[in-house]
């Protein structure tokens, strides 16, 4: 697997030769937050800077919360521009968590000071951006740019809701940040739907009796 991995990148990177220059600005795009059930979609984009390399970049999901915001100061200080866009839940009901996952990444490489002229995407779709992309399938294990933007994204989503826990306590939104499990659905039969949970989720529209 690890073979034929590296055999994708390469490839990717002869095609990306041919069709870029050498100075052109590529972005990493990469957003966190699609399974839980409350609380927004967070993206970011990241340009690295050429000669500030940056050790120990993988993806967020497999490091530590200790390591991602040790990794997120370094980032955010040694990166040549970085931008987190986000997509409410307002917006994920109405338009559904994979459009709002692609407006969220919109937004963030639109907050990109400088422009990028090229975006590399982890997943298998890439949204519409006025620079060109590519979406790369686990892209945030095999693009340290896309590993830089998925540590921005989850430090910022969890930083968000470790915040909407003390508006809304009870439902455990510190611990597990959304996401299903068994003391978050135990918490909504409990204590209700709150105005941060996502209406178009089964779990909670079961709750509302829809």
């Amino acid at each position: 697997m690890k073979a034929v991995v590296t055999i994708a990148k390469k490839k990717r990177q002869a095609n990306m030769q041919k069709q870029k220059k050498p100075d052109d600005l590529i972005c990493g795009v990469d957003e966190v937050g699609r399974g839980p059930l409350a609380g927004p979609v967070v993206a970011a984009a990241v340009i690295l800077h050429p000669l500030r390399l940056i050790e120990g970049l993988a993806d967020s999901k497999k490091l530590s919360e200790r390591r991602r915001e040790q990794l997120y100061d370094v980032i955010c200080e040694s990166a040549l521009a970085w931008s987190v866009g986000r997509a409410d839940v307002e917006e994920i009901d109405r338009i559904n968590i994979l459009q709002a996952s692609l407006l969220a990444m919109q937004r963030a490489v639109a907050g990109l000071q400088p422009a990028p002229q090229h975006a590399l995407v982890d997943g298998n779709k890439a949204p519409e951006l006025p620079c060109t992309a590519e979406a790369i399938i686990q892209g945030d294990v095999t693009e340290p740019c896309i590993s830089a933007a998925s540590i921005i994204a989850k430090v910022m989503r969890d930083r968000e809701m470790v915040e909407l826990d003390g508006r809304y306590p009870g439902y455990g939104f510190a611990r597990h940040k959304g996401y299903p499990t068994k003391m978050h659905q135990q918490a909504l039969q409990t204590l209700g739907v709150t105005p941060i949970h996502r209406r178009s989720y089964a779990p909670v529209k079961r709750c509302l009796g829809i």
